[in-house]
């Protein structure tokens, strides 16, 4: 009962409602105040029409907040922000009521003396912040130093705890400006509080809002610092609190600062003595990772509504061979270009003056995969470097790093862009370290292929390369129980493939180089069947990329060392260490390579036993993300680890990576998808239901990004989906059902008749309704598939199949099901109306004397609220329209009243629907 009504009985006290009220509202019983506290909305509700009266119950609420008893201030408080916000909606004059009246108690409130009574008021002034129900004028004037005044070095402890949190939690509620010069010297004072580690780890817990609240500059200045203290802090659970909120603290820094100084330190947390710190630390590992992406480097972006998009192909272009903005860089070598594979063959055309530079950058690097290697220029400068590459398979192509660049494309000054090439090139332009130089290499190259020109029985331009690819094999056979050798086994196999495969070319390249120029200084003995001839372009490409190609894979270091290197030292080791010895195929420049390394040992077995037994599952939710940020051309750096992942032996790891592949196959393209990530997908086709779902629940996501040829390789593996672990699991099934409504539009409707026909059918007699009525929509979904693409013969024979198996089917859930299936396919109008009269309408109407009311129901629904309601019936001399009147006369006076009922009476609903429907004809 509202508190208004108890007021209104009448009494002997002869009382208005109002004097009532005041009455109660100072009673000596504790009980009366609580209730007329608790009512006090109500109150304003019906006493808030008469300015008197409000301003009354205004001085009752004022006096009642300075009651004696603290559950009593408690209750009024609770109610102070439902009566705001309906003042707020209803009185014209609510900003001067509440300022005189009510913010007053909510400042008070905040020093009461009371735990509960201040939490209460706490709460309350959070909900009015939020809403924007404060005053800028009494945020500064009255609320901030208050909280200044409880959060003061020599305040109570409990009343500073609590100060502190506030702050921090209305930070992110207030202008910038009023955080940075009112409460933001306070938090840094807090962050630093050597009384109380409870301050310090309020601070340290919310110290990513505080960042965002007060910008970049300001906490780059001041909280950074800081931040370090925190970070650092005796107590562990500084630290913790540090770790869980660095992802948010790295948001606001700029790249440099977050290169610089929040890597190192947030190594130092992986790395810390306490296990509860460690463990916060890798799972917020990824997190922070994906704060270094870039879409200009991904080649993505992420949409407003939370979805990947690709970028325009120009972009695209410049953003993978361009230099990044801040410190998100790629780096170019063997093993980029082979995980960059999926990409698609790019014309670079000019654009604007203001992005020729772009256009220029993109030409010389493309120049320079070919001519650059051989630490050589060409003399022909005329000959396209599509044309020099042309005789090179796809897997040529991709293990030589070599981009192809289409013949029509025309960009103005090339071959002199070509020629200066050398000159233009240097560290600080571009974003790699410049190629070593490798004509000692070369000279011993030449050596080699003379002294082995005799024992060459066929024609090989790479024996060299292949046989002391397979030296270094067999000596790495030993070694096989290191992670890292396993890694530089499967790159030297990548590249002795690619070796061979240049060897296999080597007659066209032999007729490419007749037709190409002259090298000016090096030349390289070519060892075919044929004369040798000297110096001629491709042979040196072949064999210069294909040398190179494995010995930069092999090549890993540190990020950071990577910055400090200089060309001398890079010419050093390539000359005094041997290819092939340290590699761990592991290389990129987008993220500082510790933290690439640590994210990558999340899958270490012993992680588990020492950190986190749940790390792994952490590792593969963040794996999107990082995949992301390093983009597809560094793919090779977590295929390893994506693999490991999917082999799992905790379901719920691989759940997860379930559950985001189709995300993952967004990110990687099209060809990386394919050879990556199907087997994976096919391994989790077959795996325990609860991994199955997550494939299932994002099935069109996935199948969508696929070639025609591939995805219609998992038309018969569909049929698998009906079949689940638990038969209770129906929500399994339902899923299927919702997908296969999506999937239709990836197939042509012979392979839907042939494959996905079946699997509807089936989930049509499921034990469980609720899949039953989502695949009878399948089944109007197939129909519209048919007769939109003219396969009405196909139509036809599914009708026919429907009539059978439905209509004159011995259960009435089937013959209920096909008055369903009749009504749903006038309303989307999937079929023609003629074809719909002629094979369907005799049938349903036959239902009118089937013996179980609830198909005539459903007979009377679908002739009343759909069908009677088309243009098509309402036609005057309709030769149908008769026999449809007569089965709704018929069903008029049916016996059950249920059926009587739909047939006579058009539901709202049902109206709604037709008028719609009827408006699109």
């Amino acid at each position: 009962m509202r508190i208004t009504a108890f007021l209104d009985i009448p009494g002997q006290d002869n009382l208005t409602p109002l004097a009532r009220l005041e009455k109660y509202a100072f009673s000596d019983n504790i009980f009366n105040r609580q209730i007329i506290a608790r009512g006090l909305l109500d109150v304003f509700r019906d006493f808030s029409n008469n300015e008197e009266d409000f301003l009354t119950v205004m001085e009752i609420v004022v006096r009642l907040s300075e009651d004696a008893e603290p559950t009593v201030r408690t209750e009024l408080m609770e109610q102070i922000p439902s009566i705001v916000i309906f003042l707020q909606e209803s009185r014209p004059k609510f900003p001067t009521a509440f300022f005189e009246y009510l913010m007053p108690i909510v400042v008070r409130y905040l020093t009461d003396v009371n735990n509960q009574v201040r939490k209460a008021g706490q709460e309350a002034l959070l909900i009015l912040l939020e809403q924007d129900l404060v005053a800028q004028s009494d945020i500064e004037n009255k609320v901030c130093p208050i909280l200044l005044d409880l959060s003061a070095p020599d305040s109570d402890d409990e009343y500073k705890v609590e100060a502190v949190n506030i702050i921090c939690k209305m930070a992110s509620m207030l202008s910038r400006t009023t955080v940075e010069h009112m409460l933001l010297p306070r938090f840094c004072e807090l962050c630093s509080d050597g009384k109380l580690f409870q301050v310090r780890k309020i601070c340290a817990a919310n110290f990513g809002d505080i960042c965002n609240a007060v910008g970049q500059e300001a906490t780059e200045r001041l909280l950074i610092p800081k931040f370090f203290e925190l970070c650092s802090d005796s107590v562990w659970g500084m630290r913790k609190a540090c770790a869980e909120c660095f992802m948010a603290v790295s948001y606001t820094t700029s790249p440099e600062v977050r290169r610089s100084k929040l890597s190192p330190l947030f190594i130092s947390l992986i790395s810390d003595t306490c296990r509860w710190v460690r463990q916060a630390a890798f799972q917020s590992l990824g997190p922070f990772i994906s704060t270094f992406a870039n879409p200009s480097s991904a080649g993505l972006y992420i949409r407003e509504d939370g979805t990947l998009s690709i970028r325009p192909s120009t972009q695209d272009v410049n953003s993978n061979f361009c230099q990044p903005s801040n410190d998100t860089t790629s780096v170019s070598s063997s093993t980029d270009a082979a995980s960059s594979s999926s990409e698609q063959p790019m014309d670079i055309k000019p654009e604007s003056s203001t992005e020729e530079t772009a256009a220029e950058v993109n030409t010389n690097l493309s120049a320079e995969n070919l001519n650059k290697d051989t630490g050589e220029e060409s003399s022909d400068c005329q000959t396209s470097p599509a044309e020099d590459v042309s005789h090179l398979s796809q897997d040529d192509k991709v293990a030589a790093g070599v981009m192809e660049v289409n013949k029509g494309s025309s960009v103005p000054g090339l071959n002199s862009r070509i020629q200066s090439a050398e000159d233009v090139f240097n560290t600080f332009l571009y974003w790699r370290p410049p190629l070593p130089d490798i004509s000692q290499d070369l000279e011993l190259l030449q050596f080699k292929t003379e002294k082995h020109k005799d024992s060459c029985a066929v024609p090989c331009n790479n024996c060299v390369a292949s046989s002391e690819i397979k030296k270094v094999l067999e000596s790495l056979q030993e070694h096989m129980d290191d992670p890292d050798v396993q890694a530089q086994v499967q790159v030297l196999s990548a590249a002795l493939r690619a070796a061979q495969f240049d060897s296999v070319g080597d007659c066209e390249t032999k007729k490419m180089e007749e037709n190409s120029g002259r090298l000016q200084n090096q030349a390289v003995s070519d060892t075919t069947c044929s004369q040798v001839k000297e110096g001629s372009l491709s042979t040196m490409a072949s064999q210069s990329i294909s040398d190179q190609s494995v010995t930069s894979t092999l090549k890993s270091t540190d990020s950071e060392e990577q910055h400090r290197e200089t060309n001398v030292f890079l010419k050093k080791e390539q000359k005094n260490n041997p290819p092939f010895e340290d590699d761990k195929s592991k290389f990129q420049d987008i993220i500082p390579q510790p933290l690439l390394d640590q994210y990558l040992s999340m899958t270490d077995p012993a992680r588990a036993q020492t950190v986190d037994t749940e790390i792994a599952k952490h590792c593969a939710y963040s794996l999107p993300g990082v995949a992301l940020t390093l983009g597809r051309q560094n793919w090779h750096c977590l295929k390893d680890t994506y693999e490991t992942l999917a082999s799992d032996v905790q379901w719920k790891v691989r759940r997860t990576l379930a559950f985001s592949i189709h995300e993952l196959a967004v990110i990687l393209g099209d060809q990386l998808t394919a050879a990556d990530l199907v087997p994976i997908f096919n391994g989790f086709l077959k795996d325990l239901d609860e991994v199955r779902i997550g494939v299932l629940k994002h099935l069109y996501d996935f199948l969508k990004l696929l070639h025609a040829d591939k995805r219609r390789e998992y038309l018969y593996q569909l049929q698998e989906f009906v079949v689940t672990d638990n038969s209770r699991n129906w929500r399994f099934r339902y899923e299927l059902a919702e997908q296969l409504i999506l999937i239709l539009e990836l197939y042509n409707p012979n392979d839907v008749y042939d494959y996905l026909r079946h699997i509807a059918l089936t989930l049509c007699s499921d034990k469980v309704s609720e899949v039953r009525w989502i695949s009878f929509k399948l089944v109007v979904a197939i129909l519209q598939k048919f007769y939109a693409n003219n396969a009405s013969a196909l139509g036809l024979n599914f009708i026919n199949e429907l009539v059978v198996r439905f209509r004159h089917c011995s259960k009435w859930v089937g013959r209920q099901a096909f008055a369903f299936i009749c009504q749903a396919v006038v309303e989307e109008e999937c079929m023609p109306v003629d074809q719909f009269v002629e094979h369907l309408l005799p049938s349903l109407l036959s239902l009118a004397s089937d013996p179980v009311p609830n198909v005539r129901v459903l007979l009377a629904k679908a002739l009343r609220q759909t069908l009677l309601e088309k243009a098509y019936f309402k036609s005057v001399g309709n030769p149908h329209l008769e026999a449809a009147e007569e089965t709704i006369l018929a069903l008029q006076s049916d016996r059950d009243q249920d059926v009587s009922f739909f047939a006579t009476i058009k539901l709202k609903q049902g109206n709604t629907d037709s008028t719609t429907i009827e408006k699109q004809n």
